[in-house]
């Protein structure tokens, strides 16, 4: 690594004011900090300078990610193996998932690194990492059989106007990934709401075993169809689903890291499964149809739920940021989330809609907040004055 640091060091200076290469400086840049904690300092005012950055940030959670992108691997080839009826070993499974997985994870990265370093020269700033989650979200919230192509034209759509419309990093209205996603569903609905799109290679005619559908629950429910996949086969994950929402075993191992370090917000995670709850009991109460009758574990382990309110929801930058606005903010989404589900099948993944719809409300859901806390120390002034 020495070596590496000395040859960086050797060429920085092409890249900098005056240099060879002065235009691709922020490329250089963004190479160097990928690699190395930057070497700057504050020269003047005073800073509260904390141990982590946007770096250690992101990569915080690209770590808490990875306990269900594994997983998420693995069931790819395990439902491939159901499909076809042969019983294949872990690593049999995992390998057939890692060469269906990691190509999106490519084309994602490849795509939106690819927009931000464009933005950023153009721009003359620097490369921020915030798409190094969002590239990892993108493919992990898609069917595991979407087109790369297809992949790609929505990374670009989302990086773009999700994020360089509004600023870039730090300043985007809406959460990215998410943004690709409804990009996908209202572009390309059949790739991403079919019956069987969630199994890699499910194809008709072409040695599928006898009774074997690829149905989501979530999507059996949209249609009214009753679903009795066992509440331990969808908590584990041993179910049809994108890549990183099956389990939810790995879901809350990595809630747990992104609460531990200070990363996630619980109170946003809480309010949301509370919201969810709340809604589903209401529903409950009428029991107007099959789907009014799910009960709320079930609610909160079938489709994306958890993992949106997760790793979706507590998005930093489009989230609310007051304390007491993660609570209205989560609770409200929850009831969305569920509202939309059980209300419109044709949308039966309500997680998506209802966070990109509370994006739209969490900055004047912070402002009615901080205004409430102004009003009441106002107000307490007044009465220390009297």
């Amino acid at each position: 690594m020495k070596a590496l640091r000395n040859y960086l060091d050797k060429i920085k200076p092409n890249f900098e004011k005056g240099g060879k290469y002065e235009k691709l400086q922020s490329t250089f840049d963004a190479i160097e900090t990928f690699l190395y904690v930057p070497k700057k300092v504050t020269f003047k005012g005073s800073h509260i300078r904390d141990s982590i950055d946007m770096k250690r940030t992101m990569s915080v959670v690209l770590i808490a990610l990875m306990p269900a992108l594994l997983f998420g691997m693995w069931n790819v080839g395990y439902q491939h193996s159901l499909s076809i009826g042969e019983t294949n070993g872990i690593f049999d499974n995992f390998i057939f998932g890692a060469i269906k997985v990691i190509p999106l994870i490519a084309v994602s990265y490849i795509t939106g690194l690819g927009i931000e370093f464009i933005f950023a020269q153009y721009r003359g700033h620097e490369v921020n990492e915030g798409f190094l989650v969002s590239g990892m979200l993108i493919p992990m919230i898609v069917p595991v059989d979407i087109p790369l192509w297809m992949l790609s034209v929505a990374t670009a759509f989302a990086v773009i106007f999700g994020k360089e419309v509004f600023g870039g990093t730090g300043m985007n209205v809406f959460n990215p990934a998410l943004i690709a996603r409804a990009f996908i569903f209202f572009a390309y609905p059949a790739q991403i709401t079919g019956d069987k799109i969630w199994i890699a290679g499910l194809t008709e005619g072409k040695g599928i075993v006898d009774g074997f559908s690829g149905a989501t629950p979530l999507g059996n429910w949209g249609q009214n169809i009753a679903d009795h996949t066992s509440f331990m086969d969808m908590f584990l994950g041993f179910i049809p689903g994108s890549i990183g929402e099956t389990s939810k075993l790995a879901i809350l191992i990595g809630a747990a890291i992104l609460i531990f370090t200070g990363i996630g917000s619980w109170r946003i995670m809480l309010s949301t499964i509370l919201g969810g709850v709340f809604m589903t009991l209401i529903f409950n109460m009428f029991a107007a149809n099959e789907y009014m009758k799910v009960d709320p574990l079930t609610h909160i382990v079938m489709g994306g739920f958890l993992f949106g309110a997760v790793f979706m929801a507590t998005d930093p930058v489009s989230a609310s940021q007051t304390n007491k606005g993660k609570y209205i903010y989560g609770f409200i989404l929850g009831i969305f989330a569920i509202m939309i589900r059980v209300f419109n099948p044709a949308y039966p993944e309500g997680m998506m809609l209802a966070i990109l719809l509370m994006n739209t409300f969490a900055p004047l859901i912070d402002y009615y907040v901080v205004e409430a806390n102004i009003n009441r120390r106002l107000k307490r002034a007044k009465k220390a004055v009297n």
